[in-house]
């Protein structure tokens, strides 16, 4: 099922770099038993644990970047017609490294931008950190089926698949959010964006956000 997380820094002071990345990345080993990665760049960085399903070769590696390495993904799930979408991209001139369905995802931002989410057919969770705008751009797919969980501590945004790895990150407290307990009571769950801790908040299904670099 693959597991992704990352950190996006505001303010400098803000850690982001490959340790505190990799400490999160590691509590998703669960998620992706086969390979692990984590990609970095002055207050940013993206980790993954990998699941391989589709080209089971290194070239499979995450995060993966684009031809010139300007647009990073790291992404969990599978996407149903990503050869189809391939062979289009290749059309328009774009080279592959690999036969995963990561590939394209990147390919396709780099030709529709945040909108390549409309035509993916699949289950995914996904982080695309776009160095030419310094935009980090998350999608979840429509039947919430992949997670994506994210916080927005003062200086900086993080995110995951799982609530664990953002409780890695030393700006993020387990504190208990006393509405989504009323809810949970209630209802016996928590209704997105809430989840039980206070400030980790839960990408909805079907719903999409930028973050930018100078702000959240």
């Amino acid at each position: 099922m693959c597991g992704i997380c990352g950190v996006l820094g505001t303010r400098d002071s803000f850690a982001a770099g490959e340790e505190v990345v990799t400490r999160m990345r590691e509590t998703l080993v669960h998620r992706g038993p086969d390979d692990g990665g984590t990609w970095t760049a002055p207050r940013i960085g993206l980790g993954h644990r990998r699941l391989s399903i589709i080209d089971l070769s290194p070239a499979g590696h995450q995060p993966m970047s684009n031809e010139d390495g300007t647009v990073w993904i790291t992404f969990g799930g599978e996407i149903y017609n990503h050869r189809e979408l391939r062979a289009e991209l290749e059309a328009k001139g774009h080279t592959y490294r690999s036969q995963t369905d990561t590939e394209t995802i990147v390919h396709l931002y780099e030709e529709e931008g945040p909108r390549c989410v409309e035509r993916l057919q699949g289950m995914f969770g996904f982080a695309i950190w776009d160095s030419r705008k310094q935009e980090l751009f998350l999608a979840r797919d429509r039947l919430g089926i992949k997670p994506v969980y994210f916080a927005q501590p003062a200086g900086g945004f993080v995110f995951a698949s799982e609530i664990k790895a953002l409780l890695e990150h030393p700006a993020i407290s387990p504190d208990l959010d006393e509405e989504a307990f009323v809810h949970y009571l209630t209802f016996v769950c928590t209704p997105a964006p809430l989840t039980m801790f206070k400030g980790i908040h839960k990408l909805a299904p079907g719903e999409r956000m930028t973050v930018l670099r100078d702000r959240v």
